[in-house]
């Protein structure tokens, strides 16, 4: 029986058509529903239209002393369950290693619905902005959180102190990922390299010669050994 996965996502991933373009499928089997990680901050990237998130306790110092609301320092965005483990390679890919994958607890707003309710909406962006973007009243009525994996940012000097908002990015950015804009995206090209493959890589491996011990590509194909160390 396959492993599936909970992630919680907040920037880019939070839209259906980005989400499915990384994994590649239309997501039949998966459930998505608003959510919110609290104690973390969502911050612009320099020269990047997507966001890094971190703890509070990490970005306090980045706001020069001013104590941030309890809403400016939750995050919302999607959890998103049925998630496999090649999805989560696929994931891991486009992310890369600016990001680390920690498991979070999210609390969610709403039940979950099909992700395939997403599917050409009426009118086409009616799904995309969650509809859950009025302040929180009261924090202590939230749901009961769930575990989820997250990305989490690494280099506190690449963020900037401005909060990232999705709906902004929606506005200005989301042409260059969706649709025709996203063709030349080089976000995109290492998880369509390995979907090309089938989930499958090119093992390099050492190989004797007459010059000595050298690195040459054999091509084989072997199964993907991206680690993948996920908590369902």
């Amino acid at each position: 029986m396959s492993s599936v996965y909970t992630a919680f996502f907040y920037g880019t991933l939070m839209h259906p058509s980005i989400l499915r373009r990384v994994i590649g499928h239309d997501g039949n089997e998966l459930h998505i529903c608003p959510a919110l990680l609290l104690d973390h901050t969502r911050h612009k990237i320099k020269n990047a239209d997507y966001p890094g998130v971190i703890p509070y306790s990490r970005s306090a110092g980045l706001f020069e002393g001013r104590e941030l609301s309890p809403d400016e320092k939750s995050v919302r965005g999607t959890l998103v369950s049925g998630l496999t483990t090649q999805d989560v390679i696929l994931l891991d890919l486009f992310e890369g290693d600016e990001y680390s994958r920690d498991t979070v607890s999210v609390h969610p707003l709403s039940a979950f619905t099909p992700l395939v309710s997403t599917l050409l909406p009426s009118p086409p962006d009616a799904h995309i902005i969650p509809s859950t973007s009025s302040p929180i009243s009261s924090f202590d009525a939230l749901q009961t959180p769930i575990l989820a994996q997250t990305y989490i940012w690494k280099a506190l000097s690449q963020l900037e102190p401005a909060l990232w908002e999705y709906e902004q990015f929606i506005r200005d950015s989301a042409w260059k990922w969706v649709g025709d804009g996203s063709r030349d995206n080089k976000d995109y090209i290492e998880v369509d390299r390995r979907r090309q493959m089938n989930g499958r890589i090119i093992r390099t491996t050492p190989m004797d010669s007459d010059e000595g011990n050298v690195e040459a590509d054999v091509g084989v194909i072997v199964e993907s050994d991206v680690p993948v160390t996920v908590q369902a």
